[in-house]
């Protein structure tokens, strides 16, 4: 499918009304083309000569290409992958030399494909290969990937001659966003937006969202392509031109369908923007699969070490602390251990509900870890909590235990039966679980003395 494509020329470089002139039969015929869902790939019947968003929506990189190529006269070689549609494009531009004061002109063909082409998405030049492979070298097997990240940034932001280059991540169920990476160019007059504390970047990011409808790329060369960037949110456009942006390249972080995040760079060497594109576009990728591995392998370590009703860490972290002692591998001078078993969960559960049992459980964790502020507290599993602190003073512990105590006594309020163990020259683990373990027995058969009709059946 082959078009011919007009650009206005105008002297201040400025993009002028992009027109599709002319198709070939292949071209025109694809106008009403129905794909095998249904969709007509565009909406409007062809007429020569109107301005390209009769058939689709403002596309700033399309622009850029035509303009590439029409006026500066490059050819232009791209595979695109559109998430709104189910095929994959390769398109190939070449400019026209078309003598007209007023207009300049390409080829546009495009060849849909409904399968990837590993071939086409691999063909890029020598240039955007060698800065791609660097990246992947950098990112595969990083010990530390925030560091690996952060020379990536940095080389990518140099790559681009740009004033700035950041990797930011978002998570829209918590409305959250963090700077996983920047860089600034020193001398210039960009800033990192980890100064920006009063701006919302997660509200900025489902704008952007909504903008890129699935393309890889959004591009904005010079100030008047900043003009999207109000319609798209007005807050974000003040915020760019407060921050003395001239143009802007923003990918997504994407991991198969999910957006974690976003990459842009900032005030960067227009001159090389086509292999500037093609270096982001590739990199983003290998970034945003590198970052959700990192996220996905802590997640798992979180499920794997932190209880998930009361947010302690659980049994099983509890298990390799206590293997740390007995292996050697922790040194200390001075051990404490507190077991603290919580009075009354039984009858709670009986009568209110498992529900009121979690809550119960809960409110006595917050309690624990609301005393117990500087040592390691764990749901050691049912109503059973343990503490340990080393080199702890003992008056410091004996001060909790007393505070958590005195709260205990308190009528309706969390009660505990407490076990304390401390050994000031150290010792054994198992010894102080053992003792403290016994001393919070002794505790619990106070309290069930004083409270029959709360024990246990």
């Amino acid at each position: 499918m082959t078009c011919i494509v007009s650009v206005e020329k105008y002297e201040n470089g400025k993009t002028g009304t992009i027109r599709i002139e002319a198709g070939n039969e292949l071209y025109i015929r694809s106008m009403e083309k129905v794909d095998e869902n249904g969709n007509v790939i565009f909406k409007e019947k062809f007429v020569p000569g109107s301005n390209y968003e009769r058939y689709m929506k403002k596309e700033l990189r399309f622009e850029n290409f035509c303009y590439e190529c029409a006026i500066k006269k490059k050819t232009i070689h791209a595979y695109i992958r559109p998430e709104y549609y189910n095929f994959s494009i390769t398109l190939n531009m070449m400019p026209l030399s078309i003598e007209d004061p007023k207009k300049a002109y390409c080829t546009f063909s495009q060849e849909l494909s409904f399968e990837e082409d590993l071939t086409e998405m691999s063909n890029i030049s020598a240039t955007t290969s060698t800065s791609v492979l660097q990246t992947c070298i950098r990112l595969r097997g990083a010990k530390d990937l925030h560091k690996a990240v952060n020379d990536v940034t940095e080389s990518l932001r140099k790559s681009c001659d740009a004033g700035y280059c950041c990797i930011l991540l978002t998570d829209f169920s918590s409305n959250s966003w963090s700077v996983f990476s920047d860089s600034v160019k020193p001398g210039s007059n960009q800033r990192s937006i980890r100064e920006s504390k009063n701006e919302n970047f997660t509200d900025y990011a489902r704008s952007w969202v909504e903008a890129l409808n699935g393309s890889y790329c959004l591009m904005i060369k010079n100030r008047e392509n900043l003009e999207v960037a109000r319609k798209i949110n007005p807050l974000w456009y003040n915020s760019l031109v407060n921050s003395k942006i001239e143009n802007l390249i923003l990918l997504p972080l994407q991991y198969g369908s999910t957006i974690i995040g976003f990459m842009w760079v900032t005030n960067f060497d227009t001159t090389n923007i086509l292999n500037i594109r093609e270096t982001l576009e590739l990199s983003a990728f290998f970034v945003a699969s590198e970052i959700s591995n990192y996220q996905l392998v802590n997640k798992l370590e979180v499920l794997s070490n932190q209880d998930l009703l009361t947010g302690l860490l659980n049994r099983n972290s509890m298990n390799n602390k206590i293997a740390q002692f007995i292996n050697g591998k922790l040194q200390y001078n001075s051990l404490a251990v507190i077991f603290a078993d919580l009075n009354g969960l039984k009858p709670v559960n009986d009568n209110q509900g498992h529900d009121a049992g979690d809550e119960l459980l809960k409110k006595a964790a917050y309690l624990l870890r609301d005393t117990f502020t500087d040592c390691e507290c764990y749901r050691a599993g049912g109503d059973e909590f343990l503490i340990i602190a080393i080199d702890k003073p003992k008056e410091e512990l004996e001060a909790k235990v007393k505070t958590l105590r005195q709260k205990s006594l308190i009528p309706g309020y969390i009660s505990f039966a407490i076990g304390f163990y401390y050994n000031e020259k150290g010792g054994k683990i198992r010894r102080a679980l053992h003792e403290a373990d016994n001393n919070m027995y002794e505790d619990k058969k106070k309290y069930y003395a004083l409270h029959p009709e709360l024990k246990r059946r």
